[in-house]
Order: structure tokens, then sequence, then C-alpha cells
């Protein structure tokens, strides 16, 4: 019998090494409350780095957060959207609809400029958000209108000063199509399943 996502513990891996980089990050910085901004830009993302080749930081960033509250909501909501992909999708799924937007909302944060520094996985759990809401409405043939509209609205209530808001719009933007695509993919293949047998 196949292992599904949840025998994987993708969510709470995720969630455990984000919190050993948060205690290493801390240490660095001398500070358990809030990083040190040197830290951040050598671990998060510095796009002058990453312009100049330093191509990993749009990987671990997601991995980084700047202060207690900031990892805390994230895993928070990385928790409840992660626990319910796991559901939905299998492990190579899950971790396409993770970390794909995420490099997605991190490479739409180089439009900001060489000077920006920005970490956080926000930009892969609004990925996980999104491929999740619009795979459950597409999946049982439902329009994807809802879908967009409560997406929408998360995102602009997500707003605010000091918000990487191209990081969380590139992750919903491809969740919602990483989402819709499998959903397609896993309908038509019933479908298909479905008609063969009773042809």
């Amino acid at each position: 019998m196949p292992r599904s996502t949840k025998d994987y513990m993708p969510t709470y891996i995720i969630i455990a090494v984000s919190m050993a980089a948060y205690l290493y990050t801390s240490i660095l910085s001398g500070n358990f409350v809030e990083m040190d901004y040197g830290v951040v830009r050598q671990y998060g993302q510095y796009n002058s780095f990453v312009l100049n080749g330093g191509y990993w930081q749009l990987f671990t960033s997601m991995f980084v957060h700047v202060n207690i509250v900031h990892l805390l909501g994230n895993m928070i909501f990385l928790l409840i959207f992660g626990l319910r992909a796991e559901e939905l999708f299998k492990i190579e799924e899950y971790l396409a609809v993770y970390f794909i937007p995420g490099l997605a909302g991190n490479l739409l944060t180089l439009l900001f400029g060489p000077n920006m520094v920005s970490a956080g996985a926000s930009g892969a759990i609004f990925g996980l958000f999104g491929a999740c809401t619009i795979y459950v409405r597409r999946a049982v043939g439902q329009s994807i209108i809802g879908a967009l509209i409560y997406s929408f609205f998360l995102l602009m209530m997500s707003t605010g000063p000091n918000v990487n808001n191209l990081a969380h719009l590139g992750g919903l933007a491809v969740g919602l199509l990483i989402g819709y695509i499998l959903a397609r993919k896993r309908r038509d293949k019933i479908v298909y399943s479905y008609s063969h047998y009773i042809g």
C-alpha cells in the first residue's frame, strides 16, 4: 500500500526546519526576539547578492524570519494550510505547491531592486493556500470564481507596512495555477477511467 503524504509529515518537517533556522539566526544575532539586519541579509534574500550569483538565497530565505512574531504567524498559517494540503496532494505535489510558489514569490521580489532585503515563508504559504482553495472547488466541478475572490481578500488583508506584497502575490498566483492544473488533471483522469470502465 503506497504511503500517503501525511506519512511523510512534510508540514511538521518544514516547521521544524524553520524553527531550527530561527534558533540559529537568533544565536548569530544575539537576540531571540529580533534578528540582526546583517544576519537577515546574509541568510535571507538580499537582492544585490542574488543578482550577483547568490541564487541559493531564493531558497534559504523561505526558512528565515525577521522576528519571533513573523515566525509564529507564518508557522500557524503553515500548520493550517499545510495539513490541509497533505490531505489533498501526493507528496511530490505537496512539495511543488510549496516550493515553486515560494520561489516564484522570491523571484518577483527582485523587482524591488538590488537594495531590497526580505525573508519569510509567506510566499510559499500563500502558494499552499491558493492551491488548496482552487483545487477543492475545481476537483468537484464548481466555479473557481469564489476561490479567486476568497484569495483576493486574503491577499488584501495581508498587506501592510514592511510586508513583501510581491512575494505574496507571486506565491498566491502560482499556487492557484498549480492547484488548478492538478485538479483538472485529476478530474480528467477520473472521467477517463469511468468512461473506459463502462465502455
